[in-house]
């Protein structure tokens, strides 16, 4: 495919602009290095929030358009005031979100058009880990499971296809399948 039969916009995403970010990577390799971060802060209870404003990528400092404040809870059952998503919710919210994402790039690379994309994300916990009343239990999810519906103008073996290219280059998916070294620090006022 030439960059002049490459339409702009396809499935909402610039596309000229996706294969110059490619090339100027492949080019740069040390400009791919990117720092993504969030502040948080207790409000009461189970309630906090985080906010995210800045990262680091492409060689310098960057802002966000505009802050993202996103709130977690539990719900009353897990002694909560169910004012927002559960922790384990928004890591379920993360993986779909990641998985969406990199679809809708990589259909739009190789010149698919969506009608339509719909996943739902589903993980089972058992509690008795985190509640430290099994220790063979573990604390985070035992199994997870991601199901697509994809529309588009392509056979079903290609949209199939475009779901395993997305499960095989998201960030969100590798950490939780293989992963990653968390380091915990306190400082205390």
């Amino acid at each position: 495919m030439t960059t002049s039969e490459i339409t702009r916009g396809r499935n909402g995403v610039d596309v000229p602009a996706l294969f110059a970010t490619l090339d100027a990577v492949r080019q740069q390799p040390q400009i791919a290095r990117f720092q993504f971060r969030s502040a948080h802060r207790w409000l009461s209870g189970t309630h906090s929030q985080g906010t995210i404003t800045s990262f680091y990528g492409a060689g310098e400092e960057r802002a966000h358009r505009t802050p993202t404040v996103v709130d977690a809870d539990h719900p009353a059952v897990l002694v909560g005031a169910d004012n927002a998503p559960t922790p384990a919710e928004l890591l379920l919210n993360a993986l779909g979100a990641c998985l969406m994402s990199g679809l809708a790039n990589i259909a739009a690379a190789r010149g698919i058009d969506l009608e339509s994309v719909d996943a739902t994300v589903e993980g089972d916990i058992n509690l008795l880990g985190i509640f430290g009343l099994d220790d063979n239990v573990r604390n985070g999810f035992e199994g997870i499971r991601v199901v697509f519906h994809v529309k588009g103008n392509a056979e079903a073996a290609k949209l199939a296809k475009l779901v395993e290219q997305s499960r095989r280059r998201s960030a969100v998916y590798d950490v939780i399948t293989n992963g990653v070294p968390v380091s915990i620090s306190v400082a205390t006022a």
